[in-house]
């Protein structure tokens, strides 16, 4: 086990978490509180402390992670705690900051993360069954959870030790699952629940989207809006755990924006119905590194948030967003202060007014010019779509369509959702081309089909891929020999239930095309010769599915039937021959991608022309890093798709033969109005993703070594670094130029 390499803080003396129904009470304060998501192993320990810091100076109380148990446990009692996985750094930087911390340890975790976080040597446990009532599970869970609470006590992690954890979650939105499992999944979420309370962190739990919370656990909220939320218990606050910026984009579908006036406005709602803890999801999204990215994710998991993808604020958004927080702790005292509801005051139906003040008997006092005594906030709504004057106090107030206006003082506007500041910035991508008018390349034609005798497996129908790859490769070839009797016979290979996301065909030998599989099947036209024929399936994952109930039983490659059907309606049942499956590629058993293996003799020899529109072929070059500090990526916008590594670090998997839908994205995005799906799409034509995150921390100043393995065919001669430019411009106030 690697223990934490960063400098510890220095720890306060250790204090105390509770809570009532208004908030979470530190130290005998309540304290509302404004929270974001980063999840440490989406970006590198030397990109941390910057984005920490930025999230403070964008007025964050508080940093959300998941814990993501595959990464830190791969094998069975095995522990991984080093760079990107280093979590006491992660947290101890966060601290250092001044920061504090919820933690969703989970461990089951979604986070569009791979398997939902689950390793994969849970399945090979004999009658496992994940996120239930079942022994063999919950024994393991226990012992991760466990190990992973005195790991984080032994650096002194939780508030009660002076470190920065107030809070952790257990389990994740078991609520939209729970029925599935009936009458055990009651058991289970019981049982998870009090095992979390027996560890004595000494911090509150939470429950995430599950109604049934027991009376000890919070139970919180995950939507676009949660202003309508209630706790289930009038002894619980009202928190808000993953409020959504924009949305995580999937390989060929748009991506999805929000507007920031809305944002702000669900945000301010949310406080002005008596919130007390909301939290960004996600602030900083990062990049889906290595194979961590689930089921059709695309390797960027930017999420259109505060803090893109680089680590650098997204304007206008970062800007206004800070403004929001300023605002809403002004209203802190006067949201401390008030133990009940909230006085509501209403001039019409879409004009919603509640005020925060420690005397408000009397409604008489807000209907004059006179100022209530004590503290006093006010929040005033306009939920409809067209301007509204507003008379408060005595005061005339212009509330813009869906905005809200916040008066820390009752009588002065501090913040309007719809007010955006004149503050923007434009990016633009600049390709840094290699020095030289032309580089040398070097190549691996990897093999077609099972190509090492000994590893193969055998069997008399096609194996269900993860059941063989154990999630270690995204690969798995399957081979089926026949004899056809008559010469040149068109056909159709049918493979009925296919479930990975791309299948190759190749017949002896010869590619013939590959498609993306669906719920109906996969089908390839093919003409047999007389003889001998053989069929290779390279069937290919982008990850497990991360999400749904029993994941365990979820599949991948061939599930159903594989037919010929040929003239006359003849139909070859394929099913009963012999299977012959291989895991994995040749290249990847040779380690291609390592540095170490930069100088191996599988490599040909240097030059200038490399095969181009091949499938299933290795490239490795040469390129200097980018001058400068400006973020650097990847352009693979001339390849089709594959896998990218930088210096031996796996960059993730890269798809930019993929487009996403042309239509969709000619609408005028207004914010005006309640949020939805394809309201605000970007990007529709375009390829799903061009550019690929390279930590600059991953680069040497000259000599890295580029390694790809296009699995489709592509152009390695467009392949080059290329730099963020981020360019401050002057911008009108959004809340005119949106609608």
């Amino acid at each position: 086990m690697t223990v934490s390499s960063a400098k510890s803080p220095t720890h306060r003396v250790g204090g105390i978490v509770g809570f009532d129904h208004r908030s979470l009470v530190i130290d005998g304060h309540r304290r509302f509180l404004i929270s974001g998501s980063i999840h440490y192993p989406r970006s590198t320990p030397e990109m941390w402390p910057g984005l920490i810091r930025l999230a403070k100076e964008g007025g964050l109380d508080v940093i959300d992670t998941y814990v993501f148990w595959n990464g830190h446990e791969p094998r069975p009692g095995e522990y991984n705690f080093a760079g990107r996985y280093d979590v006491v750094r992660f947290l101890e930087t966060v601290q250092t900051e001044g920061l504090l911390v919820n933690l969703r340890i989970g461990p089951y975790v979604c986070a569009e993360w791979n398997f939902g976080g689950f390793p994969e040597w849970l399945t090979d446990i004999p009658g496992i069954e994940l996120r239930t009532d079942n022994e063999p599970f919950k024994k393991e869970m226990e012992k991760w959870t466990t190990h992973l609470v005195r790991y984080l006590k032994d650096h002194k992690l939780f508030y009660s030790q002076g470190g920065p954890i107030i809070m952790s979650q257990i389990e994740n939105e078991y609520g939209h699952v729970s029925a599935s499992y009936g009458e055990a999944g009651k058991k289970y979420s019981s049982w998870a629940a009090n095992m979390a309370e027996n560890l004595r962190t000494s911090v509150p739990w939470i429950m995430c989207q599950q109604k049934d919370a027991p009376a000890h656990i919070i139970n919180t909220c995950n939507s676009f809006y949660c202003d309508e939320f209630t706790p289930n218990s009038p002894n619980k606050p009202k928190m808000w755990t993953e409020n959504y910026p924009g949305w995580l984009h999937y390989w060929g579908q748009t991506l999805q924006s929000r507007p920031v006036q809305d944002l702000a406005f669900a945000v301010a709602r949310f406080f002005q119905f008596g919130g007390s803890y909301m939290n960004y999801y996600m602030y900083h999204g990062g990049t889906n590194f290595d194979r961590t990215a689930a089921r059709m994710v695309t390797t960027s998991y930017d999420y259109t948030a505060p803090i893109d993808e680089y680590g650098q604020a997204r304007q206008p958004m970062w800007e206004h967003l800070k403004n929001l927080h300023s605002a809403i702790k002004m209203c802190a005292p006067a949201l401390a202060a008030v133990s009940g509801e909230p006085l509501v005051w209403r001039s019409q139906n879409n004009v919603q007014i509640h005020v925060f003040q420690t005397q408000h008997s009397q409604v008489r006092e807000f209907q004059n010019s006179q100022a209530p005594t004590g503290v006093c906030a006010a929040f005033l709504a306009n939920v409809g779509l067209t301007d509204a004057l507003v008379s408060f106090k005595g005061r005339q107030y212009q509330l813009p369509a869906w905005s809200v206006s916040i008066l820390p003082d009752c009588k002065t506007v501090a913040f309007n959702t719809m007010h955006v500041p004149d503050v923007s910035s434009a990016k633009e991508i600049v390709t840094v081309k290699p020095a030289a008018a032309h580089r040398n390349w070097n190549f691996f034609a990897d093999a077609v089909g099972p190509w090492n005798l000994h590893t193969v497996v055998t069997s008399k129908s096609a194996y269900e891929q993860f059941r063989l790859t154990k999630d270690k490769t995204d690969y798995l070839w399957y081979r089926v020999r026949f004899i056809a009797p008559q010469n040149e016979l068109p056909h159709w290979l049918v493979v009925e239930k296919a479930e990975p996301d791309l299948m190759h065909v190749f017949l002896n030998g010869k590619h013939l095309g590959h498609a993306i599989s669906n719920s109906s099947g996969f089908f390839q036209p093919l003409t047999l010769r007389q003889g001998h024929n053989t069929i290779d399936i390279l069937s290919v994952t982008s990850g497990r599915p991360s999400s749904g109930p029993y994941l365990e039983q979820q599949h991948g490659g061939i599930k159903g039937s594989v037919t010929l059907h040929g003239p006359k309606s003849k139909v070859t049942d394929l099913a009963d021959m012999e299977w012959v499956h291989q895991v994995g590629l040749k290249g990847e058993t040779l380690h291609l991608e390592a540095v170490q293996k930069s100088q191996s003799r599988a490599w040909s020899a240097h030059t200038i022309y490399p095969p181009k529109y091949h499938p299933l072929v290795w490239y490795k070059t040469v390129q200097d890093a980018p001058r400068g500090e400006a973020p650097v990526m990847l352009d693979l916008g001339s390849m089709g798709k594959g896998a990218a590594w930088v210096n031996g670090h796996h960059i993730g998997r890269y798809w930019s033969e993929i487009r996403n839908p042309s239509g969709g994205c000619d609408k005028t995005c207004s914010a005006r109005g309640k949020w939805h799906m394809n309201k605000c799409a970007l990007n529709c034509g375009l390829p799903s993703q061009r550019f690929y995150h390279v930590p600059r921390s991953w680069l040497k100043r000259r000599g890295n070594i580029i390694v790809l393995f296009e699995e489709i065919g592509g152009d390695p001669d467009g392949v080059s670094f290329a730099i963020q430019i981020h360019r401050s411009v002057h911008a009108q106030d959004s809340s005119k130029s949106q609608d």
